[in-house]
């Protein structure tokens, strides 16, 4: 089984904030194959189902952001998921808006999503794909992240939502090299 985790806090309030690029993603990949996200296990939404002949699982952790470690060490302990089936989504202030790279492992950086990820997992090689957010020119970062994309940011995260999806086929089908490979931009 491959889970793919999309990274963002729970409530309404969130929904469309440069925090939650994460949860987009995996909305739009579960709408895409035709997934539903209802289930509440694991301190997450959970959709199970089949993309390209192979189980996957599809994952919101419902923690807020600062906690995501919790749902996911839960996830790899119960079904003993190696962590090279598993692909963490979520945004990154280093990255313009609709840029995304993948990565096979490094540190967590300044995301605290994923350094609660890699300090409860206690390993730092865990596949993950950074969605672009930009960085503030004059608003605090707090701000920033948990603001909503403006109308021309919008537009131009209609198709790097589109990679994602078809980043997130080939990392299920080939794994996260090819997915490097295809999707990273130079």
């Amino acid at each position: 089984m491959q889970v793919i985790i999309g990274l963002g806090n729970p409530e309404n309030r969130y929904n469309g904030t440069r925090h939650n690029i994460g949860f987009e993603v995996i909305d739009q990949f579960a709408e895409t194959n035709n997934i539903e996200i209802k289930k509440t296990k694991h301190k997450a939404l959970i959709g199970e189902g089949f993309v390209g002949g192979k189980k996957i699982m599809l994952v919101k952790p419902q923690t807020y952001m600062n906690l995501s470690g919790e749902s996911v060490l839960d996830i790899v302990d119960y079904y003993d998921v190696p962590l090279e089936n598993i692909l963490v989504i979520y945004d990154d202030i280093d990255l313009e808006v609709g840029k995304m790279r993948i990565r096979s492992k490094g540190s967590a950086g300044t995301h605290n999503g994923m350094r609660s990820i890699v300090q409860l997992l206690q390993e730092t090689e865990i596949p993950r794909l950074r969605m672009g957010i930009g960085r503030p020119e004059k608003q605090d970062l707090v701000s920033y992240v948990l603001g909503k994309f403006t109308p021309e940011e919008r537009m131009e995260l209609k198709d790097t939502l589109k990679k994602a999806g078809q980043a997130i086929e080939v990392f299920i089908s080939k794994g996260v090299t090819e997915a490097m490979n295809q999707f990273n931009q130079k």
